[in-house]
């Protein structure tokens, strides 16, 4: 900042708050060697302006603030990490700042860039009788560095995924290198019950974490001190599960230094598809289908998601669990399923395509499952040998059709040209084909990932930390595991 920039700085001053500091305050700011202030312009304009006074091995925020109209632009968060940049070079650790408890908006933004509550201010704030929180950036230097090293394509990074019932790790060079992937999956402990037991699973990940991550560094040929930034799945996903997950990763920031990154599971499958296509570009519409997830997401920008439409009840993946499950077939559903169908005719059962012409994008597969299980209980009074193949198909085929017309038509509107198929249930060789052929017709391109970034994996996870680390988005050492995290959420 200069003083060319005042009357703009105080003109954003005086739109951001009640009691806006003054001009002689400015200038008798930009001219003491203890402070540091910035400006975000763009074509002669000043955005936001902001700067810190510097105490020892200490920075202090003191003013920060945007222009109205750009706010939600990332703004704030660039200035954040230009002062914390020279206050680095200058030998500072850590960052401090008051916030009052009512701002949310700029809760939200601090934690997102790793800052934790470290204390309260009682009637900070007297004019409006409020409290302030105290809050302390994690160190500043490894963050910065982090930034540096993405934003020029060559940060490493560890990640960790433990959502459910696979514990996995991989190490990652600019978001696209994979240099190693270790998954240890449950999926024997678990199929004796027919599906996931969360206790069992948050039990198999303490045991199988450390070992995981070792594997994943040995093969990367690195150690610790050659990453530049930690990733874990934060959600959603079992709560337990991801517990394990997040507690380690934390464990390992504060050992090493290292700043810590939280990624959604779900934005996580979307980033596999860039894992093998790396000119893979928004907009697109992504469809997610996996045990837990069944939904239809717009995706204008990387890390900006809409969620079109989405399960009413099951997901795809639980209603492949739950019916093979009723056929005696095992766990899981998914696998089994489409072997079977491949030896049956889907046209033999006319099972119901539910919400096919509702004009929504949701979808409703709790009656499908109802009407499979109403006709086995009839072929069975009836004392009929169950045709399981056909019954495979048939089922199969009418979910297949139900989330390629509702994907379809998202991608119709929406005026994409690229479909990203992700999740689990990606796997499926009669959704992929029906989904192909369908988008075909219509000038549309499908990316699919392969089988093994379609599973639950650490890599996915990498790739999609990386953008984070870029943007300057890092979890704080106070950080939740969030079972329920919205794709949607600006975290």
């Amino acid at each position: 900042m200069t003083a060319h920039d005042v009357p703009a700085v105080l003109a954003i001053e005086s739109a951001s708050f009640p009691a806006p500091w003054n001009e002689a305050l400015f200038r008798d700011e930009l001219v003491r060697s203890d402070r540091v202030w910035k400006v975000a312009a763009a074509a002669d304009r000043v955005l936001g302006f902001g700067g810190v006074m510097i105490i020892g091995d200490e920075a202090h925020l003191m003013d920060i603030a945007v222009d109205p109209s750009e706010r939600s632009a990332g703004v704030a968060r660039e200035l954040i990490w230009a002062l914390a940049s020279e206050a680095t070079a200058r030998r500072v650790r850590r960052m401090t700042l008051e916030v009052a408890e009512s701002n949310r908006a700029a809760l939200d933004l601090y934690a997102s860039c790793g800052f934790d509550v470290g204390g309260r201010r009682v009637g900070y704030y007297p004019e409006a009788g409020e409290d302030a929180l105290v809050l302390w950036s994690r160190p500043l230097a490894p963050q910065v560095r982090a930034m540096g090293a993405a934003r020029s394509g060559g940060d490493l990074v560890l990640a960790i995924e433990t959502s459910c019932d696979e514990t996995a790790a991989s190490v990652m060079r600019g978001g696209r290198e994979e240099l190693s992937s270790v998954v240890a999956s449950q999926v024997d402990f678990h199929a004796r019950f027919g599906g996931v037991v969360p206790e069992i699973a948050s039990r198999k990940h303490t045991e199988a974490v450390v070992s995981v991550v070792d594997e994943a560094l040995a093969a990367a040929g690195i150690g610790f001190g050659d990453l530049h930034a930690l990733a874990v799945t934060q959600g959603p996903g079992l709560v337990g599960a991801l517990v394990v997950g997040l507690a380690y990763a934390k464990g390992l920031a504060l050992a090493t230094g290292l700043p810590l990154v939280g990624v959604n599971h779900l934005e996580g499958h979307i980033y596999a598809a860039r894992l093998i296509d790396p000119d893979l570009e928004p907009p697109l519409i992504a469809l997610l289908v996996s045990g837990g997830h069944t939904m239809l997401v717009h995706v204008p920008a990387w890390g900006r998601y809409e969620v079109l439409g989405r399960t009413l009840d099951d997901a795809a993946g639980e209603a492949f669990d739950k019916v093979a499950k009723l056929l005696g077939l095992g766990y899981p559903g998914g696998p089994v399923i489409s072997r079977l169908a491949a030896e049956g005719d889907p046209a033999s059962i006319p099972f119901p395509r539910a919400m096919m012409r509702s004009g929504s994008l949701d979808t409703s597969l709790s009656g499908l499952k109802t009407a499979v299980i109403q006709y086995v209980e009839r072929e069975r009074a009836a004392g009929r040998a169950l045709r399981i193949p056909d019954i495979a198909a048939s089922f199969q085929a009418a979910v297949v059709d139900v989330q390629v017309a509702k994907t379809e038509s998202a991608a119709e509107a929406l005026g994409v040209g690229t479909v990203v198929l992700a999740g689990g249930v990606a796997a499926n060789a009669s959704l992929r084909d029906g989904l192909r052929e369908a988008l075909a017709r219509r000038g549309i391109g499908l990316t699919v990932p392969p089988l093994g970034l379609c599973t639950d994996n650490a890599s996915m996870i990498a790739a999609a930390a990386h953008d984070r680390i870029a943007a300057g988005r890092f979890l704080g050492i106070s950080a939740d595991a969030i079972s329920g995290l919205r794709l949607d959420s600006r975290s």
